[in-house]
């Protein structure tokens, strides 16, 4: 079985930076992080490698070079190969675009049997590109998923999967080749091992750019993005506030009332 795992490396909470020309989010900054729920989907399909003997594993990731750092984490948790996509025709992409690539790359890895991705980034908080890039390989999605089971049969791979809905779960069953977008709660990702990291610094990892994924460069970044950040900015807080003490005389209640009546609220 092949499984390809999508990596995004995201800004740590403290550490998100804007383009205030273009809304683009910079990523180059050395404090990035894998997204949190792509832990969670990598530690999974490391799960389903253990059970089912002979997987590979394949992390792949969109980004500037520095999101090699990633990757070669990947590797050091359990990944067996990584592949960057990388290049400048790639910055801004939106969902779409970004969906587009990603696709286009895990065809070219491929063939996959499975996908698996974070239901979001942190990053973003869209959770629209996992089913974009199913959409666009015109294989099977399911969303939200707290649960895989994985059965063998004569006809290939079979999924049997638990998706968090509002009130309760749902349980389904999906065909291979498929993508699946996993919660935190599927299960606790673990630390890269001393020999996995030994195996990722010895590891060659590809980088790949529009060219090699056969995409013209009018589908990438900017000009390929049907949606785009008009204007950022930081919001103001700009308060008239007043203190008010009570001594005892209810002079500080009537003031409050005066002030509601004022503003029309009472």
């Amino acid at each position: 079985m092949h499984i390809a795992v999508l990596i995004k490396q995201v800004p740590g909470t403290d550490n998100v930076k804007m383009d205030p020309e273009t809304g683009v989010m910079i990523r180059t900054n050395k404090n990035n992080v894998i997204n949190p729920l792509d832990e969670n989907a990598l530690e999974e399909a490391i799960r389903i490698k253990h059970a089912l003997p002979g997987t590979k594993i394949t992390a792949i990731s969109m980004g500037p070079e520095s999101a090699l750092k990633a990757l070669r984490e990947a590797i050091a948790m359990g990944a067996d190969q990584a592949v960057l996509i990388s290049g400048r025709a790639f910055a801004g992409s939106d969902t779409i675009a970004t969906a587009r690539v990603l696709s286009a790359a895990i065809h070219k890895a491929g063939p996959v049997d499975l996908v698996l991705c974070g239901e979001r980034a942190t990053d973003g908080e869209t959770g629209q590109t996992g089913a974009m890039v199913a959409a666009m390989l015109n294989i099977p999605v399911q969303t939200y998923v707290s649960k895989i089971d994985l059965d063998q049969t004569g006809h290939g791979y079979q999924l049997t999967v638990r998706r968090i809905v509002e009130g309760g779960f749902e349980v389904v069953s999906v065909p291979c080749p498929a993508l699946i977008t996993v919660v935190k709660d599927i299960n606790i990702p673990g630390l890269p091992t001393l020999n996995g990291k030994i195996r990722a610094r010895q590891t060659e990892i590809p980088i790949w750019g529009p060219e090699d994924l056969g995409l013209e460069k009018s589908q990438l970044g900017l000009t390929g993005s049907p949606t785009r950040v008009v204007k950022i900015f930081s919001p103001r807080l700009a308060r008239d506030t007043a203190m008010l003490r009570e001594d005892g005389s209810g002079s500080s209640i009537q003031q409050l009332l005066d002030h509601l009546r004022q503003k029309e609220i009472i």
